[in-house]
C-alpha cells in the first residue's frame, strides 16, 4: 500500500509549477511585458487623445478616462488567455506534460499552478498598462475591493478558457484561432470603447449577451464608479463562468483529453 502524499508535497508541486510559469514570463519579458505597454500607449494616443477630443464626454466623463478601465481589462483578458494556451500547449508539444500526469500531484493543483501563472502575468501587465495610462490622464480608484476582485476573477475565467483551448489544440496554429475569431471580436464589442447606451435597441440587447461586457463594466465601476449593467449580475456571470469552466478543465485533465497519445 502506498503512503499518503503529504500536504507539503502538494504545496511543493504547486509552487514549482508557479515558479516555472513566472520564470518563463520574466525570461521572455520582451514578448510578454513590453508589447502590451506599447500597444496600449498607441490606443491612448489614437483613441484617447486624437479621437477622444472629437467625441468629448462618454458616460459623464472625459473619453480618455472612460476607456482606461476597458483597455486594462482588454490587456488582462488577452494575456491571461494567451499565457496559459502557449505555456500548456508548449508542455504538450514538448512531451513533458506526462511527467505531471504520472506525478502524485492532483489535477486540481496542476490546473491551479498554470492558472496562477496566467493570472500573475495578467496582473503584472495590467499594472504596466495602468502606469502607462497615468501619463495620459489622472486616475483614481472608486472602489478598490471591487476593482481587485473583478480583475482577478476575470483573469481566472480566461485562464481557464485558455486551458481548454490548449487541451484540444493539436498544433500551434490552433491556439490562435479562438483569440482571433472569437475572443478579440467579443472584447472589442464588450464596451471597451463605448457605452452600450449608444447602441440602437436590437444591438443593445445583443451586446447584453456578451459576458465580457459585464466584466468590463464591473471593472469600470470599480475604477470610475459608472456602469451600464448591474454589478451583482456582473459578478454572478463571472462566477458562473468560472465554476463551469473550472469543472470542464478538471474533467479534461482527469481524463487526459488531448494529453495522452
Amino acid at each position: 500500500m502506498s503512503e499518503p502524499v503529504s500536504a507539503t508535497t502538494y504545496w511543493i508541486g504547486y509552487k514549482t509549477i508557479v515558479i516555472k510559469e513566472v520564470t518563463r514570463i520574466l525570461r521572455i519579458w520582451a514578448q510578454t511585458l513590453i508589447p502590451p505597454a506599447i500597444t496600449m500607449s498607441l490606443y491612448f494616443v489614437i483613441f484617447g487623445q486624437l479621437i477622444g477630443r472629437r467625441i468629448g464626454d462618454m458616460g459623464g466623463m472625459p473619453y480618455m478616462d472612460f476607456i482606461v478601465p476597458g483597455l486594462i481589462m482588454l490587456t488582462v483578458i488577452t494575456n491571461s488567455y494567451g499565457n496559459i494556451t502557449s505555456s500548456f500547449f508548449g508542455a504538450k508539444f514538448g512531451k513533458h506534460i506526462e511527467e505531471l500526469l504520472i506525478s502524485p500531484q492532483p489535477p486540481l493543483l496542476i490546473l491551479a499552478g498554470y492558472v496562477t501563472g496566467a493570472v500573475l502575468r495578467a496582473l503584472l501587465v495590467g499594472i504596466i498598462v495602468l502606469i502607462t495610462a497615468s501619463f495620459f490622464t489622472d486616475l483614481s480608484i472608486h472602489n478598490l475591493p471591487v476593482t481587485l476582485l473583478v480583475v482577478v476573477l476575470t483573469a481566472i475565467v480566461f485562464a481557464l478558457a485558455g486551458f481548454i483551448n490548449a487541451t484540444f489544440a493539436q498544433k500551434f496554429d490552433d491556439i490562435s484561432i479562438i483569440p482571433t475569431f472569437v475572443l478579440q471580436p467579443m472584447t472589442y464589442l464588450g464596451g471597451v470603447f463605448f457605452s452600450i447606451e449608444l447602441l440602437p435597441g436590437i444591438w443593445e440587447k445583443i451586446a447584453l449577451v456578451n459576458p465580457i461586457l459585464y466584466m468590463v463594466n464591473a471593472f469600470r465601476y470599480g475604477m470610475l464608479g459608472v456602469t451600464d449593467v448591474s454589478i451583482s449580475i456582473a459578478f454572478g456571470i463571472i462566477l458562473v463562468f468560472g465554476v463551469v469552466l473550472g469543472a470542464v478543465c478538471l474533467t479534461l485533465l482527469r481524463r487526459g483529453t488531448g494529453l495522452r497519445t
